[in-house]
């Protein structure tokens, strides 16, 4: 990696350490009020820092995986930053499933390749495990989602198929992909069956969320090097 690259490589990881940092202390200690608050201005940024430490970490031409990841970054970051536009009502929640699913089903097409060395193949309990955790948390959420159970189902399924080809990456991508799903199970549960979320919610779904998209990231980097 040219040198330039890897300073801005390394800015970029300490500046989205330092987001999270902030952004996670914020869900403790809320700063701001309105809309331009500590917690939504710091979450607008987490992606775009990701994306650019994995952008400035490889180099052109750039591979398959790495051009679909970063638009999976993008599609994130669209979840994270457009629900707060939109109006009221489920149109918030709406637009943040939308566009996960569009993160999700790149996510999909881009570890769809490394199946053969995922749980697919190597490890049927552990793809099973994930089957039967969809079942329970649809279950669990099925009540509450009203109208909104089919979509739900659907986004469920895809998050669930990447979580088991993330497995392809080896156990960073295997990790990230399980931090993915339980972030985002904890996002139904909070909506559709909140008797039964955990009172650290939202710090436990943006700390799952930011880890597993690091890990993710820090997969493909791993799989870009064993290419060289």
């Amino acid at each position: 990696m040219p040198s330039r690259n890897r300073t801005l490589a390394i800015a970029a990881l300490v500046a989205g350490g330092i987001v999270a940092f902030v952004h996670l202390l914020s869900h403790v200690m809320p700063v701001g009020d309105g809309f331009l608050t500590l917690t939504r201005v710091t979450q607008w940024l987490l992606m775009p820092l990701l994306a650019l430490v994995l952008w400035a970490s490889t180099q052109p031409p750039r591979s398959r995986l790495v051009r679909l990841v970063l638009l999976a970054l993008g599609f994130s970051w669209l979840g994270d930053f457009l629900p707060g536009f939109v109006g009221g009502g489920d149109a918030p929640f709406l637009t943040l499933v939308g566009c996960f699913l569009l993160a999700q089903i790149t996510y999909v097409t881009a570890f769809l390749p490394f199946r053969e060395q995922s749980f697919v193949r190597t490890n049927k309990v552990g793809m099973l495990s994930y089957i039967l955790a969809l079942a329970a948390l649809v279950y669990l959420c099925a009540s509450g989602a009203g109208v909104l159970l089919v979509p739900v189902v659907i986004y469920g399924i895809v998050l669930t198929s990447m979580a088991i080809l993330a497995s392809g990456l080896g156990r960073i991508g295997a990790l990230g992909g399980a931090l993915f799903f339980i972030s985002d199970a904890l996002i139904a549960i909070r909506a559709f069956a909140p008797s039964a979320a955990l009172p650290t919610n939202g710090l436990l779904i943006m700390t799952t969320y930011i880890a597993a998209q690091a890990l993710l990231v820090a997969a493909v980097l791993q799989r870009e090097d064993a290419q060289v």
